[in-house]
Order: C-alpha cells, then structure tokens, then sequence
C-alpha cells in the first residue's frame, strides 16, 4: 500500500461500477474516506442572474448522492457529505483523518479546473498528494488520435479518426468491499427546503419516471435494452416528443455519473451479439462520441466555450431584452411549438433533444437575444445539465460553435409539422388549444378570431398572441413589442 489512508472524492461519477479513481484508491490505500462536498458556489446565481441550479437537479442530485452512500455502506464504508468548497475543506478532512492522498476524476472547464488547481496548492502545502483520472468520456484522452490542441473543427472528422484509430477501454469492475476507518460525523445530506429550493411537483406528463443514483440507472440500460427491446428501433424513435419510450432518456445519470459511458457501450455490444446489430445500435454510440467531442473542445477552448464570441470569437448583435427572455422561458411566446418544448421544460426539467435545438435556435435567430442567456437558464433547468454538452451546443446552434454549416437556422413550423404533425405535443403541453384541429394548432395567429371562437379559443385571453410572425424574417422581432 501506498499510503495508510487517503481520501476518495466524489465529483461528477455518483458510481461504484467503472470508477477508476475508486479503484486506483483501494489498489494505493489501506483505509478509504470516501466525500461528497455541494459546492456552494453552485446554489449562487448565473451572470444574467438565473439560479445555477433549479429543483428538478437538485433533487436528482441529491437523490443520486443518497444512493451513492447507500451503496458505499453496503459495502462497508460510507460517505462524508459537506456544502462548501472543496479547496478548502478537502485539506481540512485530510488533516482530520491522516489521508496522504486525494484521489478524484478529473474536469475540464474553467470552474471545475480552477477548483482543482487550487485543491492542489492546498493539499501540496500538508504535503498531500492528489490523484487524478480522465472517467467521464466513452473514449479516453490518452487514447485520442490527436492531441486535444488540434482537435477537428468538424464532429464528422473527430467521430471517423477515434473510430478508426482508437478503442474504447474497458470497465472497472464493482470492488466487493471498501475499507474505511470509522466516519464519526459523516453529515446529513439535506433536503431542496435546505437548500432553500422548493420540491417540485411531479407532473404527470413528465416523461422521466425515475430518480437519481446508479441503481436507477442500471435498471434503465435493462428496461431500456433488454425488458422493452427499444435499442433496435433508437435511430427511428430518437426524434419523438410525446411518451417516455422514444429515447434512451439516459442522459441525467450520464451528466452525474451515476451510469459510465462505458457501460452503456458495453451493453451496446453485447446486445448486437444477443439480440440485433443495426444503424440504431450504432446510433447510440454515435451519440456518445457527440457526447464525447463537446467535452474535448471545452478542453480545447477553456474559458471561450463561456464568452460571447464562442469558440470562434465571432459576436453579433444580440439583444439582452430581459421581458423577451422571460415570454420565451416561460413557454409564452405564440409560437405552440415553442412554448410547449418550454412550458415541458419548467414543468418536469426535461425537453428532447430535438426540443432543445428548436427552442435555442429561436431565441438566438428569431428573438435575436443572447445565447448565452438560453445557456445559463438550460443549466437552472435541466436535470441532465452537463456543462461540456450544453455550451457546446448552445455554441453550436449561436452559430459560433463547432458547425460545418454557416449560420444553421431551424424552420420551427417546418420541424413541428415534420415532428408533431398531428399537434400531439402542442395539445399535451398547451391544453387551451387542445380543441384546435391541426391545421390550426401550430398557427392560431394566422386564422380570424372568428374562427378561433368557433373551438373557444381566443388570442390574448387563452393564449397569447404571437411574439414574432415567423417566416416574415429573423429581424421581426425587433418591430414587435412585446404581448402578454
């Protein structure tokens, strides 16, 4: 052994299964102190000065630290929750129990690497050493057939170089038992109302069923897989909006950790040897590279992935109307496609994927408002927050992202009526226009107000009148003012 104790902390990678650092922990240390510590930066605010973490994460977070400590006492060990920073009370928890070691998965942006680098001069100070292991990508860094400084401009170009030059590694394995001095004051782990959140309410329509933690998790890569036999027909289904079935949905464990890309790779492979091998089982892995190259350019990029400019430094003359943003992120816009995605968003945390990039591309294109704005409210929304992929792809869609195509821009009454054309999900999320046949549900501006009484719907008393007309250019925005 290497040391007599040392301290295992927990970061974004809530499992036992796959977990290097936990492995390289108990390979190196006799006793390990297992710590989970709540940032408290994180229950701060955002610049544009949004919550940085809203209720629906919050509790799938701590539902998944929950579980994480259920598994470790399982185990024998348990777990030390604190809220504060780790920089500062990691060092104090090493004095405390005698740890030599601090061993931990690392990070790749500003925040999270500026925490680390400062854990470090504290820890080297006690002389303590601290352990760091690459644990959150289906590929690992070391592996990659280019450094990450020359990383492709294109996702097609990185996807066809690691698929061909590269190989994914192996899982580590669950350990038996985990051998851990006696934790006399361990901490609670609190309540939202602690934190001084409100419990959400479950909506019924919410298509997450299901809470944090590995377990979970686990269960869904089963029912997902094996029980329901869903991954033969993703690549078809992955677009869907209404149900809990049309995809994966493992996206919340997957920004935690509570589940490794890994994993769900692995089950990929061993149902293409059981079950079926088809473009949709491909498909998923697919999306696990995409998964995988936000996250190397936010370590190319650093802090620029967060700048106005993006990764290309490229700035347009966003607005910042505050009475704009709010008719967007309240699903009160007149556009039904819109604010159903968004009104499914407040309500339950979750939005599809094909939601998201509707959504961010009319607030940037169409409302022309800052997109950093989108990005800083998705990351107070949503339950699976991953800070690689979401400013990745608010990038992305801002057009000063990664993007082979100049000036992407998505036809929102074309992708309602190729996604939900029979209005399903605007009826489902907007129950005022659910008596709208669907020739009109994804317009009502456009119909007389006649009409619209004939199925006791009344613009501006039921449903708001349209922020924008869309189709009459990206700048009518500017010549609306805003309607309630």
């Amino acid at each position: 052994m290497k040391w007599e104790r040392g301290i295992l902390w927990f970061r974004n990678d809530l499992r036992l299964h796959d977990n290097e650092a936990l492995t390289k922990a108990i390979e190196n240390v006799g006793k390990i102190i297992p710590v989970y510590i709540l940032d408290e930066r994180q229950l701060k605010k955002s610049p544009f000065g949004f919550p940085k973490i809203g209720p629906h994460r919050a509790q799938f977070l701590l539902d998944s630290v929950r579980v994480l400590k259920k598994r470790l006492q399982e185990k024998g060990s348990d777990l030390i929750f604190r809220i504060g920073k780790p920089e500062e009370l990691i060092p104090k928890l090493s004095e405390e129990y005698a740890a030599k070691g601090v061993f931990a998965h690392c990070e790749v942006t500003y925040e999270e690497t500026n925490v680390e680098e400062a854990l470090e001069n504290a820890l080297f100070k006690n002389g303590v050493s601290l352990e760091m292991y690459w644990g959150a990508s289906l590929y690992h860094l070391a592996d990659l057939p280019m450094p990450v400084r020359s990383l492709p401009d294109i996702f097609t170009q990185f996807r066809k170089e690691v698929e061909k030059f590269s190989k994914v590694r192996p899982t580590f394995g669950t350990p038996d038992n985990i051998r851990s001095p006696f934790i006399e004051n361990p901490g609670e782990i609190p309540a939202l109302e602690d934190l001084g959140l409100e419990a959400p309410k479950r909506d019924s329509r919410s298509v997450l069923k299901f809470g944090g933690g590995e377990i979970e998790a686990l269960d869904r890569l089963n029912t997902y897989f094996w029980e329901e036999d869903r991954l033969k027909e993703y690549k078809e289904t992955r677009n869907g909006l209404v149900g809990g079935g049309y995809s994966s949905k493992f996206s919340p464990w997957l920004a935690l950790g509570c589940i490794s890309p890994r994993k769900i790779y692995e089950e990929v492979k061993r149902y293409e040897k059981v079950r079926k091998k088809n473009s949709s089982t491909y498909w998923l892995v697919f999306e696990l590279i995409w998964r995988d190259y936000f996250r190397f350019v936010a370590k190319q990029h650093g802090n620029t992935l967060f700048l106005k400019g993006g990764v290309k430094g490229e700035i347009s003359n966003w607005d910042d109307d505050m009475a704009r943003f709010e008719l967007w992120a309240n699903g009160e816009t007149g556009i039904p496609f819109i604010d159903a995605n968004m009104r499914e968003l407040k309500l339950t945390g979750f939005m599809s994927n094909r939601g998201r990039q509707n959504v961010a591309s009319f607030l940037v294109k169409d409302l022309n408002l800052d997109w950093r704005m989108g990005a800083e409210w998705f990351e107070y929304m949503l339950i699976d927050y991953d800070v690689c992929s979401n400013w990745g792809n608010w990038n992305y869609v801002a057009g000063i992202g990664n993007d082979p195509r100049e000036n992407r821009y998505f036809n929102i009454l074309s992708q309602a009526s190729r996604y939900d054309g029979k209005g399903e999900y605007v009826k489902l999320w907007i129950p005022e226009l659910g008596n709208l046949p669907v020739s009109m549900v994804h317009t009502p501006y456009l119909s007389y107000r006649k009409e619209l009484m004939k199925f006791d719907v009344e613009l501006g008393r039921d449903y708001p009148h349209p922020l924008i007309k869309l189709g009459a250019g990206k700048n009518e925005a500017r010549k609306f003012a805003h309607r309630k």
